[in-house]
């Protein structure tokens, strides 16, 4: 069979469908959303098919019905009415000030005033908007149908700098045109990472639904295990070929790498469509999302909040804090769910146990962190890294606890606190970078808690740490607690680890193991 052609620079669904390139089909999602209601508004992280979704409804509210061939839209949909389509991107602009939004929508606007005419000499672009949405209707006899595309880019843009509010005045006079205009409005499709709770569309445009946490549109964006097992199996089976390894052994990969994702309480998993598309055409398992974007706010933010990267794989949080506007956040698990860091995990009581969606975003995210708690490089973090896990594996204990000597002898005095709580958390860090390392913190055993197991394919590694004790201390505690009695029975090593921290030296000051 001959390979399908797979695009992931585009987002133009009229040109994947021309080019025959693979779509995978949410026609019967949309169907039932555009006869549900009128106007919406959906939230999801960066580069999850959010374009996508718009330029599809775009081509169904302009008739364009060839385009649905062989789609679930074709079967379903009978009508077909063309309506004049009014679509803004606020994306692809850099923002830092109002008048970046000014000339962004004057580009955009002047090209529907081309088609639909212009009355007045209108400078503001909400009256020009206004008078647009009228024209198009008087025009073609239909009412109009807006799209727009990652609204609050421009406020994410200056999010924390003085210029936010005079952005969000300029948007605010642009956005509240929708709620003015309803009678002339058949459709209305907004999409974004958040809701600026001071931006007055939310509270103003009283009709405009909210389906980020719907269970019923959960899949609207992203990719199902149905649709990947279905719809993309020709691209699994020939990449499983490729490789020498069966379709089942390359679906747990990508189930591990790229899957995880949920929405709603009541959510199917959901691959992230970005990475999981390039890696069926590239046919090479390896991070792609994360390298579109990296979350400095987010490795900020988690300093200034004290929240431990350790905790972030069982994090919980009420509905309150996953929807709260980006801009009044308390603490980071509201930037990091929308944007897509961590997802949910669990629901119980109204409670969600959040967590890093899958190995992609979890050794991405902590690879990131690395530089602000060790003041290293990304290039110089990696290169130790790897060193350091070649040891380990080959069960060097001396070389690998002399690099991480080396390592955080390295970080300069006044770099983040200097105590135990700190050296673990770097730790932790450095081993969880390798996603086929099992790495757990604090991990509770009968006897109490170890600080730290990393499990490799033969061997168990646990570490205890000791501050301004002995590593002998630290590797009898081991022993005295217990703590390898549950590990012992298996076909694994077990490699016990003592290790002391100079708090005058700031470094590892001794280690010791038993063998």
């Amino acid at each position: 069979m001959a390979a399908r052609n797979i695009r992931v620079t585009t987002s133009d669904f009229a040109n994947m469908r021309n080019d025959k390139a693979v779509y995978v089909d949410k026609t019967r999602l949309i169907y039932e959303m555009v006869h549900d209601d009128r106007a919406f508004f959906l939230a999801r992280p960066r580069r999850f098919g959010k374009s996508l979704l718009i330029s599809v409804l775009q081509a169904y509210f302009e008739g364009k019905r060839e385009l649905f061939d062989g789609l679930a839209m074709a079967e379903l949909e009978q009508d077909w009415v063309q309506y004049p389509v009014l679509k803004f991107d606020m994306s692809g602009v850099r923002y830092a000030r109002p008048e970046d939004i000014a000339e962004q929508l004057d580009r955009q606007l002047s090209e529907y005033e081309i088609i639909y005419g212009k009355e007045g000499d209108y400078r503001l672009p909400g009256t020009r908007f206004q008078s647009l949405i009228r024209r198009a209707c008087d025009k073609t006899g239909q009412q109009a149908v807006v799209l727009i595309d990652e609204y609050d880019t421009p406020l994410l843009d200056v999010m924390h700098t003085d210029q936010l509010e005079p952005m969000r005045d300029m948007l605010q006079g642009f956005y509240k045109v929708l709620k003015e205009s309803t009678a002339y409005l058949r459709f209305v499709f907004l999409t974004g990472i958040t809701k600026f709770s001071q931006l007055s569309i939310f509270s103003a445009l009283s009709n405009l639904t909210d389906i980020t946490m719907k269970p019923q549109y959960a899949s609207i964006c992203g990719i199902t295990k149905d649709e990947l097992s279905t719809e993309l199996m020709p691209e699994v089976s020939a990449m499983a070929e490729e490789l020498g390894i069966s379709n089942d052994a390359l679906l747990t990969q990508l189930k591990h790498k790229y899957d995880g994702y949920h929405f709603t309480k009541n959510c199917p998993d959901i691959y992230n469509p970005f990475s999981l598309m390039n890696c069926l055409k590239d046919r090479e398992v390896r991070n792609y999302w994360y390298s579109t974007g990296t979350p400095t706010l987010l490795t900020k933010a988690i300093g200034q909040y004290t929240l431990r990267p350790e905790d972030l794989d069982n994090i919980t949080a009420g509905e309150m804090e996953l929807n709260a506007p980006m801009e009044r956040a308390d603490t980071p698990i509201t930037v990091m769910y929308q944007s897509g860091y961590l997802t949910i995990k669990d629901y119980e009581y109204g409670i969600y146990t959040l967590g890093f969606p899958n190995e992609e975003v979890r050794a991405s995210f902590l690879k990131g962190l690395l530089p602000y708690y060790a003041n290293k490089t990304a290039t110089e973090g990696v290169s130790f890294i790897t060193q350091t896990l070649l040891a380990l594996r080959r069960q060097q204990i001396d070389r690998a606890m002399e690099l991480m000597r080396s390592f955080i002898s390295s970080i300069p005095y006044n770099a983040e606190r200097q105590d135990e709580a700190h050296y673990k958390t770097i730790f932790y860090l450095i081993f969880r970078i390798a996603s086929e390392f099992s790495v757990r913190t604090e991990e509770c055993t009968s006897a109490g808690r170890i600080d730290a197991l990393i499990e490799t394919e033969d061997t168990i590694f646990l570490f205890e740490f000791k501050l301004d004790g002995t590593a002998e201390q630290a590797l009898q505690q081991i022993s005295d607690k217990g703590y390898g009695i549950p590990y012992e029975a298996g076909d694994k090593k077990l490699i016990k680890i003592g290790v002391n921290f100079d708090k005058e030296l700031r470094t590892i000051e001794r280690w010791v193991t038993n063998i």
